[in-house]
């Protein structure tokens, strides 16, 4: 069931501290919007269905792409949006921290469809209730 009243993303973000773990806010058609902590290193991964959406709420999120034309690292500061293009190699990196929100099909596995060896501190999820 939806909620019917507006839902704080600050109290949302509050109500958890994994990294790397997104949460989802609500839902819009077949879309989650999903919100996460992030710092260090996530995985390079690629999504082959779909594209992904990233919205930095706070920080600075880095995300490494591995292009037909080579690779490139896009910067996006605080209010900066990035559509990362389905089958694009691509890892986020937070070297200081950040908090995201994330727009991408229910279900869509954090760390795609084909993706490197995960490490400890990512969690494969496709998403967790918010608390």
């Amino acid at each position: 069931m939806e909620p019917t009243e507006p839902i704080s993303l600050a109290k949302a973000l509050a109500s958890f501290d994994a990294l790397w773990s997104p949460r989802v806010v609500t839902t819009v058609n077949d879309y989650d919007v999903r919100v996460a902590k992030v710092a260090g290193e996530h995985v390079w991964h690629a999504h082959d269905h779909t594209d992904e959406f990233f919205l930095v709420l706070d920080g600075e999120l880095h995300i490494a792409l591995r292009e037909p034309a080579g690779e490139r690292t896009v910067v996006l500061p605080k209010g900066a949006v990035f559509t990362v293009p389905r089958g694009i190699g691509h890892k986020p990196i937070a070297p200081e921290g950040a908090t995201i929100l994330m727009f991408e099909p229910s279900g869509t596995l954090s760390v795609g469809d084909r993706h490197d060896e995960v490490p400890d501190h990512v969690d494969a999820t496709t998403g967790h209730a918010l608390g």
